[in-house]
Parts: C-alpha cells; sequence; structure tokens
C-alpha cells in the first residue's frame, strides 16, 4: 500500500509496481503533515493487507535553513513533517508491531542528524531528535520481535538535493534502495548508505568541540 500527497505520482508508481508483477497495489492519497488523519489511514491498510509486515517511512523536507533562521514558523514546519508526523506514524504502528509480535518498521532519516552544522542545522535537528526516538522505540519493542530500523543516507541524487551541486559523494536512489533491502534483510538496527558514510560521520563526530564550532560545515 502506497501513501503519498500527489496523486498523479502515486498512481504512476502503482503501475509500474503491477508491471513488475505485483499481485495487488492499494494507494492512499494525503498529506502526512495531517497527522489527524493518520490513524484512518493505518487502520485501514491493516484492513486491506490483512497484515502489514513492513512499514517504510520515507517522506520530508530538506527546507530552506536561512529562511528558518529568520522565522520560527518556517523552523517549525520543517521539524513537523520531519519529525512530529513521523512519530505519530511510528507510534501508531510501533503498537501495532508489539501487539503482533513481529514486523519491521525502517525509517529514513539522514547523516545530518549525527551531529549539528550551520549549514543545516534545522533539518538536521530533526534527523537528530528522531534518531534518538528510533533508539528508544527500539529499545522497547525489539524484544517483542520487531526490527526498528534507522536508515542514514548521505547525499541522494533526488528532486530534495536538485539545487546542490553534486559530486563524488552522491549515490543513485538505486543504490540507497539496494542498501535498505539489505538492511532489513540483515535486521539491521542502524544502517549508513552508502556504507562509507559511516566513516565519514566517525570523523566528524570524532572532531572536539572547540575545533568544529570554528569549521564550516
Amino acid at each position: 500500500m502506497l501513501v503519498a500527497r500527489h496523486r498523479n505520482r502515486l498512481t504512476a508508481v502503482a503501475q509500474d509496481l503491477l508491471a513488475r508483477g505485483a499481485v495487488k497495489v492499494d494507494t492512499w492519497v494525503m498529506d502526512l503533515d495531517d497527522t489527524a488523519a493518520h490513524p484512518e489511514m493505518l487502520a485501514t491498510a491493516a484492513d486491506r493487507l490483512g497484515r502489514i509486515d513492513l512499514a517504510l517511512i520515507a517522506h520530508g523536507v530538506l527546507g530552506d535553513q536561512a529562511a528558518a533562521e529568520a522565522d520560527f514558523e518556517v523552523a517549525a514546519a520543517i521539524l513537523h513533517t520531519n519529525f512530529i508526523s513521523t512519530v505519530s506514524l511510528l507510534t501508531w504502528l510501533g503498537n501495532y508491531f508489539q501487539a503482533q509480535r513481529a514486523g519491521t518498521l525502517a525509517v529514513i532519516s539522514s547523516v545530518a542528524g549525527d551531529r549539528g552544522r550551520k549549514s543545516n542545522y534545522v533539518y538536521g535537528a530533526s534527523k537528530g531528535a528522531l534518531n534518538i526516538f528510533l533508539e528508544g522505540l527500539r529499545n522497547r519493542i525489539d524484544r517483542d520481535g520487531v526490527q526498528v530500523l534507522t536508515i542514514k543516507p548521505g547525499f541522494v541524487a533526488t528532486p530534495m538535493t536538485a539545487d546542490i551541486p553534486h559530486n563524488a559523494l552522491f549515490a543513485s536512489p538505486d543504490q540507497v534502495a539496494l542498501g535498505i533491502l539489505k538492511a532489513v534483510e540483515h535486521r539491521r538496527d542502524v544502517a549508513y548508505v552508502p556504507w562509507f558514510w559511516a566513516g565519514i560521520m566517525f570523523l566528524i563526530r570524532a572532531i572536539p568541540g572547540f575545533q568544529f564550532k570554528k569549521m564550516n560545515l
């Protein structure tokens, strides 16, 4: 079951999945910022599917850092989409999977959540908060047979990053998708995709604070 804002794009993806051999694809058009509508959508998904085995949460906004620095409402909107709306979905799904004593919650976060940088700290804060929430949720329901997977991509060549100059660190959506699939299959807790971001972020986190605050990152 696919959930997204734009009906035309949703229909195109559904048709592609059917062409690739999917037996049935349901769709639901909604803006996930509308947290009040989450329970109905999720309950309908569970009813239509008969059972939810895996949920991939893959929505978010990069936002405008400069605008967020100047206007709290802009910052709050970024935090709502990337963190609050995701927490709403995770709360329902976490309880569902815990009661089922099985399931996988795979959530796309970002390497930006590993350390606050002046270039995108509002976005990074939303992902950092999400990482901590997922860690706590994992600590609570892993023992009930539920996998909680935090996915941390670096730069990905998508419409979100279209205005950022691309370099060798950019990955294709297919590369990231394969990394997510492998992480689910191996029941990982945290997956950096592509893998080399684990090393990059280890080095960035290791920079002492007195040096880091003077850097332009």
